[in-house]
């Protein structure tokens, strides 16, 4: 049998079949799957502007009045059990000019270092994606540069309504621009629909040297009806001009791909709620002293910044511990970060509040370094 060895697409064989190349690390998008949902553990969440499954970030604004309910689903195309989505629970009485409706992730620029982007040298990327919507038409997929000083916008088309549909679109690499290496945003993927004029690029299928997020020409309103939706899995971002097959990563590795930028103590419960599994406990062996309240932890991977950290009560109140002794919340609100080696070290204390000498307390935490 003979075969062709290509470093893009792998090994074909003389009776067609193809055994893909799989280097470890191909996409440049962190939980394209969209398995992990550490925040809201598959629950909807009604946002304006806030992280949704790990890594990706959904954000609507401007006059027309929208709201819409983002959710972690099992509705996915073959190879996948999950997917991204989003309903429009109440419409807008317009597309106002400076509305914005987006789905996005910031990718880290030691992550994106090698692509030489805003140089001579930069290479060509991939983006490949499922996606399905219930209203059938033109989407928008843009790619900002770190500062916004460049963008790439591009429609894609779906063509039946309420049907998964595969999407290829090949990006040339910008020789101009700020494109970030370090453990900053590099750049940033979104996903929009229902954009403004204020965010309609002045040209598709180029780099522009403007902050743009709207493809020109007809775009689907989604936001002007209720209980619209548009859901998107299996989002690959990798080197070159052809999309090969999606990388699923074993789940805890995908896992530890996104606690570096969040993780809770919640486990595979939503954060917020209501449950003594997962917390922390301390003990205080001083008389009432806020001082002494004190317990190291240890995150699970080093954070790609000092994260951002906040307690909870069991109850689910944020700002707050448990003390056992009386089962009353006290304020936790101070705390310091120490990054050593490959871990991040937590040092939580009590503020405000002293807790009453040899009591337990306990709480959960989150920690966010996102981009």
């Amino acid at each position: 049998m003979s075969v062709t060895i290509n470093g893009t697409n792998g090994v074909t064989y003389n009776d067609g079949s193809l055994q893909p190349s799989a280097p470890v690390g191909k996409n440049r998008i962190i939980n394209g799957d969209m398995r992990i949902d550490q925040r809201n553990s598959g629950s909807a969440a009604t946002v304006g502007s806030d992280y949704t499954v790990d890594r990706f970030k959904f954000q609507e604004g401007g006059s027309g009045g929208q709201v819409v309910s983002v959710q972690q689903v099992t509705d996915s195309p073959v190879g996948f059990s999950n997917s991204f989505k989003l309903t429009n629970t109440t419409a807008s009485s317009s597309i106002t000019a400076d509305a914005y409706n987006m789905f996005w992730q910031a990718v880290e620029g030691l992550n994106w270092s090698d692509l030489e982007w805003g140089t001579s040298d930069a290479k060509t990327v991939t983006i490949s994606f499922w996606v399905k919507a219930s209203i059938a038409g033109n989407y928008s997929l843009a790619i900002r540069s770190s500062n916004n000083d460049r963008s790439y916008v591009t429609p894609y088309t779906i063509s039946s309504a309420s049907t998964w549909e595969y999407k290829t679109i090949t990006i040339p690499g910008p020789t101009s621009g700020t494109f970030n290496t370090d453990n900053t945003k590099a750049i940033q993927v979104a996903f929009t629909n229902s954009m403004g004029s204020n965010y309609t690029s002045s040209g598709n299928d180029a780099w522009q040297s403007e902050s743009k997020l709207g493809a020109t020409g007809t775009q689907v309103a989604l936001t002007d009806t209720i209980n619209s939706t548009w859901q998107v899995t299996g989002v690959q971002l990798e080197t070159g001009t052809t999309a090969t097959p999606f990388e699923h990563l074993q789940y805890q590795q995908q896992l530890a791909l996104c606690q570096r930028y969040f993780s809770s103590s919640y486990g595979t419960s939503a954060v917020g709620t209501s449950t003594w599994v997962g917390t922390v406990a301390g003990r205080n062996y001083s008389a009432n002293s806020k001082s002494e309240n004190v317990v190291n932890i240890q995150l699970p991977v080093m954070t790609r910044a000092t994260p951002t950290f906040t307690a909870y009560s069991k109850a689910g109140t944020s700002g707050k511990l448990v003390c056992g002794s009386t089962s009353v919340d006290a304020s936790s609100t101070e705390y310091s970060c120490t990054i050593v080696g490959a871990q991040t070290i937590i040092r939580a204390v009590t503020s405000t509040t002293a807790v009453p000498s040899n009591t337990w307390y306990q709480f959960h935490y989150t920690a966010d370094s996102e981009l």
